[in-house]
């Protein structure tokens, strides 16, 4: 999947913020495809190790995308204590199978983040690339 680096460096920082609950929120992407908006959306489990996006944040960005010109193509949340890779809950709870699910790992050194396409429990991991751009 594609980033631009502002959409990158935004969901990062709202995964720091957010721990030690897991950040969570939405990617836009435009016409080509490339995610150029971080949408961080509360998490209402308020939870360290599980995620739920506000309902009201999701319909939101989807009807804010839409009227952009734009659409939804990312989930993202984070791992505040472990690595970036899917867990049983992430690959049960994905419901988008279009949708990229960017994972960011806040357990090491520094930031990881890692993009999969979960669908029927298959998971795929797709690279991560930062693309700059204004």
């Amino acid at each position: 999947m594609e980033i631009t680096r502002q959409a990158y460096d935004d969901l990062v920082a709202h995964c720091i913020a957010a721990a030690p609950e897991e950040g969570c929120g939405l990617l836009e992407a435009g016409p080509d495809g490339v995610a150029m908006r971080a949408r961080p959306i509360g998490n209402v489990d308020a939870s360290p190790v599980s995620y739920t996006l506000d309902p009201a944040g999701h319909v939101r960005a989807l009807y804010d995308a839409e009227a952009a010109g734009r659409h939804l193509s990312a989930v993202f949340h984070s791992h505040p204590q472990g690595p970036p890779v899917p867990s049983p809950s992430d690959v049960a709870g994905a419901l988008e199978p279009e949708w990229a699910h960017v994972i960011v790992g806040l357990g090491g050194e520094a930031p990881e983040v890692r993009a999969f396409r979960i669908e029927g429990g298959a998971v795929t991991e797709e690279a991560v690339v930062v693309v700059e751009r204004v």
